[in-house]
């Protein structure tokens, strides 16, 4: 994550610069983190505090202070780390019942003090949508198009109103990625400016993924309260980006930010984007949703009658593989809205808090046999300058 640093010209401005910036920095005092389960969750703040571009990572208690030239930068020590965690068992259902005992957290292999907990529904998180506006979703541009209308009102609106504890932003990328709607809490401006989308050109996914990490509007209190998660809507592959996956997913890494994705990829096709998908998820604590893999299983026809055309050809007009589709769409949106909300959320501050630029990891155990556990690899502790 990179820092506003301001340019000076002599040591003596410098040295100037510095003096007036300490008194607003001891005035400020970092918020005390929640200890239990039971201590209420506090409302994020307005979207507008400070530019992405200048956050705090989240393993830093940072605050800010006006510099010399009137903007905002950061001052950072090594403090809470934010573990999002995921647990589905056998079958795949979110399990929603455990406590704080049941859950241990490691640190490069230490095991830590767990210093808040809640399993709480519906907690503060700002989230990202990242919607590929590449030529291959023009197929099924309808139906995605009113499916991420849909996933934006399941998150951030879950009760059906307006919420102050979420808010969304909106980056398209064909051929260049763009931010098209700056953080928000309002729905319906993201809601506008989606209807207006279309597809075209090529993919600069990574160059969406930098974006999302430094060039929008921060939720005071992030990426503790709120965290942040991005949704990528697309098939995982690049064409245009000047990023590249490495830059990006350490960033990410850096923000801790959890990476969800809804892959566009037909059924019967290979991307090989869906394996950077799956990196960038895996990595971050996501996951992926494939809601095109199966929808044609139970249409009459594919591959149960021979047609002239070929067992390949499919009558597309058809209400049957309409219907596939978007019951297809409809629950890759509801699990992966439905996972973002009933997240069991972990703090812990780390008994090593040396300030080298070394990643550690992070390992999470339950103490309960036939489950699976999903939660980020791991942090870098201190931020990208």
């Amino acid at each position: 994550m990179q820092f506003v640093v301001p340019k000076v010209p002599t040591l003596a401005v410098f040295a100037v610069a510095w003096m007036c910036l300490a008194p607003a920095q001891a005035g400020q005092t970092p918020p005390a983190a929640p200890a239990s389960e039971t201590t209420p969750a506090k409302t994020a703040g307005t979207p507008g505090a400070a530019p992405a571009g200048a956050a705090q990572s989240g393993t830093a208690a940072a605050t800010p202070a006006a510099d010399a030239k009137g903007t905002q930068s950061f001052r950072t020590g090594v403090a809470e780390v934010i573990v999002p965690v995921t647990v589905t068992d056998d079958k795949g259902k979110f399990v929603t019942n455990l406590d704080e005992r049941d859950f241990e957290l490691y640190d490069n292999g230490r095991r830590q003090k767990i210093t808040y907990f809640s399993r709480e529904r519906n907690q503060p998180v700002v989230i990202g949508y990242l919607v590929d506006l590449s030529n291959t979703n023009r197929l099924q541009w309808d139906k995605l198009r009113d499916a991420i209308q849909d996933l934006i009102l399941a998150t951030l609106s879950p009760d059906g109103k307006l919420d102050p504890r979420f808010s969304g932003y909106l980056i398209g990328y064909s051929t260049e990625a763009e931010l098209m709607v700056n953080t928000t809490t309002d729905p319906e401006k993201l809601l506008e400016r989606v209807r207006k989308l279309k597809p075209g050109g090529g993919s600069a996914l990574y160059d969406a993924i930098y974006d999302a990490c430094t060039s929008r509007t921060l939720v005071k209190g992030e990426p503790i309260e709120p965290r942040r998660v991005i949704v990528i809507i697309g098939d995982g592959h690049d064409t245009a980006s000047k990023k590249t996956l490495e830059e990006v997913l350490e960033i990410a890494q850096r923000n801790l930010v959890t990476i969800y994705g809804v892959s566009t990829t037909a059924f019967g096709f290979f991307s090989e984007g869906d394996a950077r998908l799956e990196q960038l998820a895996h990595a971050t604590g996501g996951r992926v949703v494939h809601p095109l893999e199966g929808v044609y299983k139970n249409v009459d026809g594919y591959l149960s009658k021979p047609q002239d055309a070929g067992n390949f050809a499919l009558t597309v007009g058809t209400g049957g593989y309409a219907s596939a589709i978007m019951n297809g769409i409809v629950d890759a949106i509801g699990s992966t809205a439905g996972e973002i909300q009933l997240q069991y959320i972990l703090r812990y501050v780390p008994d090593q808090t040396d300030v080298a630029k070394t990643f550690r990891k992070i390992e999470v155990k339950v103490s309960l046999p036939n489950v699976k556990v999903r939660a980020r690899e791991g942090y870098f502790p201190q931020q990208v300058r």
